[in-house]
């Protein structure tokens, strides 16, 4: 292919998607998208319920795995990271989050001019749907489907009403003027089915003769005319040029790597590999964040939980009836209700509640074929920070991942709290009439902290939420990867527009903030 592209973005996921379809709605602009993936043409992806098949296939959802980690006991740090057009979206719980007003004007005070909260609420209204709240909060009219669950499940119904015993407000809206309190998440679904990035901004501009799709490709590096980008290197060695800029969406894993690659980012570290050095930015790979939870788990009297539903009769039953009417136990994206909580009194919630009406794995163990449920607290603004390194220059090569969650005594103690909370909600008697008992943590009192915290290190898993690795900062930030309008430090004509430019977590799930930056993205790239 001898075509010079305008714009080449670098990952077809939750940013990529967005950004391709916003760059390419001018007929001017000559786009190509990237995606190291296939196409979302497993239907499994599209059915809400079914998207633990996708992660379990291998295939649409690959894993990271770090080095042993001490603050884990010597255990690894597992990630599943969507691999196929969608990327996340494509892959995750449909939960839709956007975090608390002071993350983004946390973001703001840190020097990010133009992030504050009245200011990334603006865009987070322009491309959400909600198909109930029409509000100061929420935008109706976007592409973004946002809906209510068509299927909830009584386990999930009584924790709700459990957290409400144990304390803890109502809330019907975790995006509107306050966050903290028990309820229903809204989801990323519609009409019963997921509404991937694919889905709501790529498939429509699919047919535009100026957006050009590769997929199962995998980029190797950015190519540099001295620090100017004039195009990507695929591993298979094909190269693309471009005259405009290169959008990296690849994600907190990928991008960090991709740029290494490239010639940029700690010059002692790169020439170690024998890597050119292009621009000496020394924050690219740094700054790695990411939710943990440690889960809660009940053991049901009766047998009401998920287990057993996707046996060949009652699966057939379910796609039967999900098929006629898009409704049903296949319609749930099975992480249905959840909580805000401030469990340090601090104004603030810092813990998040994930809840599944099944037992999950607890530190890589194999569930438990009893039925329950699952309270998951995690801790919603970790101090704790790692790194994505290379390991060689060899792009085949997997990275070099340290994840340092819970290294930092602070979340260690914040992940305590929610596991107290939640042992408090599994008791109260919404929850208690259903449920014969505690399965983790298992004999361990809630009093006793010493035994919670060894719990938390030994069971803490992942949210799937990694952000970080190429922050954005102001002037003068020695470590941040790129400015306030998302270019790359030290270089031209390259813009990172995916979760890894968040200088710190936003509290809540991470799919819609990282469309909000691709959204961002795509308004700076085109008003110049």
């Amino acid at each position: 292919m001898n075509t010079i592209f305008d714009y080449i973005i670098v990952g077809g996921g939750s940013s990529g998607c967005l950004l391709a379809a916003r760059l390419s709605e001018s007929p001017d602009n000559k786009v190509l998208l990237i995606e190291s993936g296939r196409n979302d043409v497993n239907p499994y992806i599209h059915i809400p319920a079914t998207f633990i098949r996708v992660l379990l296939g291998g295939r649409d959802a690959q894993t990271c795995v770090s080095v042993p980690e001490t603050s884990l006991n010597g255990r690894s740090f597992a990630l599943w990271q969507g691999h196929v057009i969608g990327g996340g979206s494509s892959v995750n719980a449909m939960i839709y989050i956007r975090g608390h007003a002071e993350d983004y004007n946390g973001w703001a005070k840190m020097g990010c001019t133009g992030w504050s909260y009245d200011e990334v609420l603006a865009e987070f209204r322009k491309f959400e749907g909600n198909e109930r709240l029409d509000d100061a909060f929420h935008g109706t009219e976007g592409e973004l489907k946002v809906s209510d669950p068509r299927f909830r499940h009584p386990l999930s119904q009584a924790f709700v009403s459990a957290a409400q015993e144990a304390g803890v407000r109502s809330t019907d809206d975790f995006n509107g003027a306050h966050q903290e309190g028990a309820g229903f998440y809204q989801q990323t679904t519609y009409r019963g089915r997921r509404w991937s990035s694919a889905a709501a901004f790529l498939n429509k501009a699919r047919s535009r003769s100026n957006l050009t799709i590769v997929t199962d490709a995998r980029v190797a590096r950015v190519l540099f005319s001295g620090r100017r980008a004039t195009g990507i290197e695929l591993l298979d060695g094909r190269t693309f040029a471009c005259s405009a800029e290169v959008v990296l969406t690849a994600g907190t894993l990928s991008t960090p790597k991709i740029l290494q690659l490239s010639g940029v980012g700690n010059a002692a570290e790169l020439r170690q590999h024998g890597i050119a050095v292009v621009a000496d930015v020394p924050g690219v790979g740094e700054n790695f964040q990411d939710h943990v939870e440690a889960a809660v788990q009940g053991r049901a009297r009766e047998p009401i939980s998920l287990l057993g539903e996707d046996s060949l009769l009652r699966g057939a039953g379910h796609m039967l009836r999900y098929l006629l009417t898009r409704r049903g136990l296949l319609s749930s994206n099975v992480v249905e209700s959840g909580a805000f909580v401030d469990t340090a009194g601090a104004g603030r919630p810092d813990v998040q509640f994930h809840v599944t009406p099944l037992i999950t794995s607890v530190g890589g163990a194999v569930p438990q074929a009893i039925h329950g449920i699952s309270v998951n607290p995690c801790v919603l603004r970790p101090t704790s920070r790692g790194s994505v390194k290379l390991s060689s220059a060899d792009p085949r090569e997997p990275g070099l991942f340290v994840s340092n969650v819970l290294q930092s005594p602070e979340d260690v103690e914040t992940l305590v709290r929610g596991v107290r909370l939640g042992m408090r909600i599994l008791e109260a008697p919404a929850l208690a009439r259903l449920l014969d008992g505690r399965v983790t943590p298992t004999d361990v009192d809630a009093r006793d902290d010493e035994a919670l915290r060894h719990y938390v290190r030994k069971a803490a898993k992942t949210v799937y939420h990694p952000v970080g690795t190429c922050r954005m900062g102001p002037e003068g930030d020695a470590l941040a990867v790129v400015d306030p309008k998302l270019r790359l430090r030290g270089v031209e004509n390259v813009r990172i527009a995916d979760a890894s430019v968040m200088p710190t977590l936003i509290s809540g799930n991470t799919n819609a903030p990282t469309m909000m930056i691709a959204h961002r993205a795509a308004e700076f790239i085109l008003r110049g």
